[in-house]
């Protein structure tokens, strides 16, 4: 643990080293165009984070850091093959994560390999973006720029609300609540700017999140019950069961999930792995959705109110 923390501490400084104003960018003239306009976006989405939602953005994003590298990081979880629990890392100061993030991705993969080789459910992915929850002025790099201007301002909102709250050990309610946050602040955002096609995407994007949240919740249900029908002891039988499940979980995500998607990635239902680490991995960023949805509704359709009203209950419910 203390080589990873020494590793990922090394990494922030490099990334930290090379910070530029994103304003003197935006005013370069040797700047070009796409990098102006997705640069001006983040200005405009944090400015907007801060004075339409009352997010607290300190100076994250004000900066630029352009990495060597297309990849920021590779993220790593793992979750028992019988059971719906993940396996976690305990980390100072902010406690226990679901997930390591790393930014050697030999490392990586070799750790991948060896919780596969001891028996867990593994799932590594790419992640262009990270918050250091405002222990530092995390400035935007090389690789979110490089995503769509709706994934963009998303995951500006998305990483600002982790600077404005969050709860110690609840890993799964922080980050479905920054996904709340970046996806219906998105919507906010571009129709604030009178951009009706962003704003129109953001929307579908939107319904893509709650859609697949409703299907992981489903499938998290249906998981927990077949292994609540077996021993704890029966470790065979129980992962058969649960691949009979995931099976299932298959056809209903290629013919009935799926066509209810918005221009999402062709075939992509028939290729997303499903096992116990890929769906407890969705459900961090996907749990109970549509209950900040509601208290968004109840709102009035005010995000700023809607955002305020759940750190409030959270706050309200931590011991």
């Amino acid at each position: 643990m203390g080589c990873y923390i020494s590793r990922a501490a090394m990494e922030e400084a490099r990334i930290l080293s090379r910070r530029q104003p994103i304003s003197r960018i935006v005013n370069d003239s040797a700047t070009d165009a796409s990098t102006r306009a997705k640069l001006a976006l983040v200005i405009a989405a944090r400015a907007f984070a801060v004075d339409s939602l009352g997010l607290k953005a300190g100076k994250s994003f004000t900066s630029y850091s352009k990495l060597s590298r297309d990849t920021l990081v590779l993220v790593l979880s793992a979750a028992y093959r019988d059971r719906l629990e993940r396996k976690t890392w305990w980390f100072p100061i902010v406690g226990s994560f679901p997930y390591k993030g790393y930014f050697d991705f030999a490392e990586a993969k070799k750790n991948a390999a060896r919780l596969r080789a001891e028996g867990f459910d593994v799932t590594l992915g790419a992640s262009s973006a990270f918050s250091t929850l405002g222990w530092f002025n995390d400035p935007l790099v090389s690789t979110t720029v490089a995503q769509d201007s709706i994934v963009l301002a998303n995951t500006v909102l998305h990483e600002l609300l982790h600077n404005t709250f969050f709860a110690k050990g609840r890993v799964p309610f922080n980050e479905s609540f920054a996904s709340f946050v970046g996806g219906r602040g998105a919507e906010h955002f571009f129709r604030a700017q009178g951009d009706t096609a962003s704003t129109r995407r953001a929307v579908d994007d939107w319904h893509n999140d709650l859609v697949l949240g409703a299907f992981w919740a489903r499938l998290s249900h249906e998981i927990d019950s077949v292994f609540a029908l077996l021993p704890a002891d029966a470790t065979a039988s129980r992962i058969t069961a649960r691949d009979t499940v995931y099976a299932r979980a298959r056809r209903r995500l290629v013919d009935s999930v799926a066509p209810d998607l918005r221009d999402y990635p062709k075939g992509w239902a028939q290729r997303v792995a499903l096992n116990n680490a890929v769906l407890l991995s969705r459900r961090v960023y996907a749990e109970e959705l549509d209950g900040f949805d509601s208290v968004y509704v109840a709102e009035g359709r005010d995000l700023r109110k809607a955002i305020a009203k759940i750190i409030a209950r959270a706050q309200a419910s931590t011991p």
